[in-house]
């Protein structure tokens, strides 16, 4: 197999996988796969792209496509597109710092834990109070009108989350691939 094949095959299954893991957060954690709390356990997989670059477009576009569906499940309508956009930029970004920094992978799950606090706290809050609301949640405490305090709640709630998945699940799952040999790099 050439390795453009290979390249477009693994982006293909990683795409697959991003997105799949993603609906099934939206299903099983409900509003904190997308909400003012972020926890989505299909990040874990962003240990990819220290593997290959084919993890960039693949994560990217895995999210693209979990968004999507998820615009059309959650009924944000044009104010998804927000989520779109932006949530798989943020992706895209973190995706890339892991495969620039992959010679040191603690350092490259930095990447995705970054990108999300700073990228989607920012979009977010105009999702929501399009929705009508803004209210922490377990909590009710509303922050709707209030942008800056909607973005810092979000910057630490959606960093502590991204931490969480990446360091908790995603750092065993990349030690766990590189034990077994289960990904290896294609020859340069």
């Amino acid at each position: 197999m050439n390795k453009k094949t290979t390249y477009v095959a693994q982006a293909g299954m990683i795409a697959a996988v991003y997105a799949a893991a993603t609906l099934a957060t939206l299903i099983l954690l409900q509003g904190l796969a997308w909400g003012p709390v972020q926890f989505r356990i299909s990040e874990a997989v962003c240990v990819l792209a220290v593997f290959t670059p084919a993890a960039v477009p693949g994560l990217t576009v895995g999210c693209v496509i979990a968004n999507l569906i998820a615009l059309a499940v959650n009924g944000t309508g044009a104010l998804g597109m927000l989520d779109v956009v932006f949530g798989s930029l943020a992706t895209f970004a973190g995706a890339l710092w892991c495969w620039k920094m992959r010679e040191k992978p603690k350092l490259a799950l930095l990447g995705p834990v970054i990108a999300n606090a700073l990228i989607v706290p920012a979009y977010l809050p105009l999702i929501l109070q399009g929705l009508g609301y803004y209210t922490i949640p377990f909590t009710s405490i509303a922050l709707d009108g209030m942008y800056l305090p909607m973005y810092l709640f979000g910057v630490v709630a959606t960093g502590l989350g991204e931490a969480l998945v990446m360091y908790v699940l995603g750092l065993p799952l990349l030690t766990a691939l590189k034990r077994f040999g289960v990904v290896r790099q294609p020859d340069a």
